[in-house]
């Protein structure tokens, strides 16, 4: 039985073209719809019952993320295309309220760009203030370390004052009130220092009795070398010195008990010398307090004193 020939183009089967060995690359479906002007366009061929909607690889097509173009004029509707999607257009940006951040704005700091601070050069003055700070803290480093050097070398102390003896000559009162005293200590300086020599270049030395000011002795510079003592004859007289009715009172008792009170202060201005160019003066204050018995033989009984700088 022979086999009649299709005529009717809807039942045909589809014509299938021969597959290459290496397949194109399909551009990428795009939804848009041809321009309603069809002057500068070829005519396409026919769309077969079976061919697909998809477009054909010859067929250039437009890779741009563009808004759809609507055709002008009506297009006819088929019913093989009846059942692609209608085309939406992208919606547009609404405009930013008043009170919201622009949108400028929120894309510059959404960019991820940071702004690079220009480098500014130093002034002249800058640097100066900066050359004399470290200049004044390394002097201040290296005087340190060179106090510390001379300190453990040398292991400098200070001068001490002692009374040794004292002897009091004379004391009484002119018409109860007015006092005349003759004292006389031996005054002994010592330099406890290994090293370097103590110049005394200023020694006063002062009486009281309660507090009183009673007599002023000046000495003459002296010095002492290392681990020497050196011995000093002060005399102090005092010579119709007011007294108040309470002091003399108590002066009386005292030379009446054999048991007289005073006080001695001196004040030195000293000087040691711990080599050519390690030369320091400094201050020295001291204070004794000595009892001794009653005149014209009174001697040293008690002592105590103390040597500040």
């Amino acid at each position: 039985m022979s086999r009649q020939r299709e005529t009717n183009p809807y039942f045909l089967p589809p014509h299938v073209p021969p597959l290459e060995q290496h397949e194109p690359q399909h551009p990428p479906f795009s939804t848009q719809f041809p321009p309603s002007n069809a002057k500068n366009q070829t005519p396409h061929e026919p769309h077969s019952p079976g061919d697909s909607y998809f477009p054909s690889p010859t067929m250039p097509v437009s890779t741009r993320h563009s808004q759809p173009q609507l055709p002008s004029g009506p297009q006819p509707h088929t019913g093989h295309n009846s059942h692609l999607p209608t085309p939406v257009p992208p919606p547009r940006h609404q405009q930013p309220h008043s009170g919201s951040r622009p949108h400028s704005q929120h894309h510059r700091h959404s960019s991820g760009l940071v702004r690079v601070p220009t480098r500014r050069k130093t002034r002249p003055f800058a640097w100066l203030v900066a050359g004399f700070c470290a200049l004044f803290w390394v002097m201040v480093i290296v005087a340190g370390l060179a106090i510390l050097i001379i300190y453990l070398v040398f292991r400098p102390r200070n001068p001490k004052f002692d009374i040794t003896s004292a002897t009091l000559n004379a004391a009484y009162l002119d018409m109860g009130y007015l006092l005349n005293a003759d004292l006389t200590i031996l005054a002994n300086f010592t330099n406890p220092n290994k090293k370097g020599r103590v110049d005394f270049h200023y020694a006063i030395l002062d009486l009281y009795h309660g507090g009183h000011l009673l007599a002023s002795s000046y000495m003459d510079p002296f010095s002492t070398m290392s681990h020497e003592s050196r011995f000093q004859d002060v005399h102090l007289v005092s010579s119709q010195v007011r007294l108040s009715l309470e002091q003399s009172q108590q002066l009386k008792k005292e030379v009446d008990n054999g048991r007289v009170k005073f006080e001695v202060k001196g004040l030195f201005r000293a000087r040691s010398n711990l080599g050519s160019f390690l030369q320091y003066s400094y201050w020295l204050y001291t204070q004794c307090t000595i009892v001794v018995t009653s005149p014209p033989t009174g001697v040293l009984i008690g002592r105590m004193c103390t040597t500040k700088r």
